[in-house]
């Protein structure tokens, strides 16, 4: 999911960061490496550029690989360095031009609805044509999900790296629980509610949610597969699998019917049936009490789960 104007939170960003920080701890100098080449959450991959020309052979240091957002140029020849800072400079406004697109569509979606808002309209409010809209996102829904999930990969690192003896339900499910306890965080409600807003007033992305979803799922039990040498047919990848991100589902419901509990509460908004909770950004506990609900719930997969998909070696 893309981000709300200013300050969203997406579930699947908070996985991916607690990923990047679990990786860095474990394996600080290898992973960093990794890590400096891979967008953060929200930020599209860098586009495919030529290759800068040979240098002229000079006593000078090689040009490290830039980031997405153009930085870290480092010194070479004159005539390669001007076409580095040029396709730069084009990635930073391309860049700048997405963030103006969200950001409209953010606001609009907010305002009305995502199916209340035409693409048009969106344009309209970024400053930009309807044309350039569709070439950052060619589905409207596009601006509120991630064509590429950031949480699939960071979910796959987590169960690679778990250590021996450790099952896949345990890895998976201890990381999405501390990772999902962080949407707890009072500063993270109101973008939290905004985004539950937006999601839970259109059938059509949670109809599209549901579908990444069944995604990261597939993707998990795939994993899963190829570690046990699975034979085609048997369930257990994908009861495990299930079970992994049903959990994950059930407590980013949980966060959201909480911070919507609290905008009624506030006069701000509507939700099920919860007027009576705190107000998240005064109930400092919201994150632990997250982090309990899903400790019980890994418990209880565990129950069944904890001997299967053990890591050998």
């Amino acid at each position: 999911m893309h981000p709300p104007a200013t300050s969203g939170v997406r579930a699947e960003d908070v996985v991916a960061e607690q990923a990047r920080a679990e990786a860095r701890a474990a394996a600080p100098d290898e992973v960093e490496r990794v890590l400096t080449d891979v967008p953060e959450a929200g930020q599209p991959a860098p586009e495919a550029t030529e290759p800068a020309p040979e240098p002229v052979p000079e006593p000078a240091p090689a040009a490290p690989t830039g980031s997405a957002t153009g930085a870290g140029s480092a010194r070479a020849p004159r005539t390669p360095r001007r076409r580095k800072k040029g396709v730069n400079l084009r990635e930073v406004r391309r860049q700048q031009t997405r963030e103006a697109i969200v950001d409209a569509a953010a606001a609009l979606f907010a305002e009305r609805g995502f199916d209340h808002v035409s693409v048009l309209e969106i344009a309209q409010r970024a400053g930009v044509v309807e044309k350039t809209v569709f070439n950052h996102f060619p589905v409207k829904e596009g601006l509120v999900f991630e064509a590429d999930p950031p949480m699939q990969a960071a979910l796959l690192d987590a169960v690679r790296r778990r250590p021996a003896g450790e099952s896949v339900a345990a890895a998976a499910g201890t990381f999405i629980v501390a990772a999902c306890s962080r949407l707890g965080d009072p500063a993270a409600a109101p973008a939290v509610a905004e985004m539950a807003r937006v999601i839970r007033g259109s059938r059509t992305l949670q109809v599209r949610e549901r579908e990444i979803l069944g995604q990261l799922t597939d993707a998990l039990a795939e994993q899963i597969t190829l570690e046990t040498r699975a034979a085609p047919g048997e369930l257990e990848p994908w009861l495990a699998a299930h079970a992994v991100l049903g959990l994950y589902q059930s407590l980013l419901e949980l966060a959201r019917d909480r911070v919507l509990a609290a905008d009624v509460t506030r006069g701000a908004g509507d939700a099920p049936d919860l007027a009576d909770a705190p107000d998240p950004a005064q109930d400092t506990d919201l994150g632990a009490q997250l982090q309990a609900s899903g400790e019980r719930g890994l418990a209880l997969l565990q129950f069944g789960l904890a001997s299967y998909a053990k890591r050998r070696t």
